[in-house]
């Protein structure tokens, strides 16, 4: 069903407006071709400088929602129920295994850490664990959904935890958003609309010193260019499809001011390295664009 429903957008064409006209033809040799359903959405400069192909498609997010996770967090601490210095008890049975924990390889035991560092593990290093305990002291993800609706984030459903996309494939498309709606949150949140200013610089930080995927938006990227982004990843299932090689991100250009870019792929028979090619290409077009004006 999943397949069937994302075919329909490979047909669609992709939509450049204003003065990104000229990277078309080179935005459609990166993905022309590959046996993946991409959907991308950049939002330049000025706002007028758009680009999307499958904008407006649902794919599933994976680990992109912990992004979303980390900015109803800080509302909470914005509105003094949490603090970043509280500290927080992780149980050994919180540490759950066959997922990806740094938390749990350096703490199998449980330890305590402060919400600051529980956030960083969850974003900067994509913890799953850490990802559920975020999720458990807001209550769930009801109402984290129920956040995200209230702000006015139509196109975006988070349904299940971590540890229940681990156990069925089909619920991780639970878990969506659309291209367009990943670069409205990240303009919201770096106008500083969804948090205050300090919760954004501790986010924005934290996004910048991500350690997963440096093959992604920053993959082709000068050395030291700042990118604040959150990545996503499924696995593979017995027919070979990767259901998500994701990556959405803030990158500041070296005249100090910055683009928007959501790249999602899923029902991907190419290698990680092909899907990760994809998106570091498209990133670099755009980066190209704008530094050589």
């Amino acid at each position: 069903m999943v397949q069937l429903f994302f075919c329909f957008f490979l047909l669609l064409p992709i939509t450049i407006y204003s003065q990104f006209g000229s990277l078309k033809a080179k935005i459609e040799d990166i993905v022309s071709g590959k046996n993946s359903i991409v959907g991308i959405a950049v939002t330049g400069i000025k706002e007028t400088d758009t680009l999307s192909l499958n904008s407006e498609a649902y794919f599933p997010m994976q680990s992109v929602f912990k992004f979303h996770i980390a900015i109803a967090c800080l509302s909470e601490v914005d509105k003094g129920r949490l603090a970043l210095d509280d500290e927080i008890e992780i149980k050994k049975e919180d540490l759950l295994p066959n997922t990806w924990s740094p938390i749990r390889e350096k703490y199998p035991g449980g330890t305590k850490m402060t919400l600051a560092e529980l956030i960083k593990y969850t974003i900067s290093q994509s913890d799953n664990n850490g990802c559920d305990i975020l999720l458990n002291l807001l209550g769930g993800t009801k109402n984290v959904n129920d956040y995200f609706k209230l702000k006015g984030f139509k196109d975006v459903s988070i349904i299940a935890n971590e540890a229940e996309m681990h156990s069925d494939w089909d619920i991780q498309f639970k878990n969506r958003t659309t291209p367009k709606e990943a670069t409205n949150l990240l303009i919201a949140f770096h106008n500083q609309t969804m948090l205050s200013k300090e919760s954004n610089n501790f986010l924005f930080q934290t996004m910048a010193e991500t350690q997963t995927g440096n093959n992604r938006i920053k993959g082709k990227l000068p050395a030291g260019t700042i990118v604040a982004h959150k990545t996503g990843s499924s696995g593979i299932n017995s027919e070979g499809i990767t259901a998500a090689v994701n990556d959405i991100g803030i990158v500041q250009l070296p005249n100090g001011k910055h683009f928007y870019i959501a790249v999602f792929i899923t029902d991907s028979k190419e290698s990680l390295d092909a899907n990760e090619n994809i998106i570091s290409g498209i990133t670099k077009l755009i980066w190209d664009y704008y530094t050589n004006q």
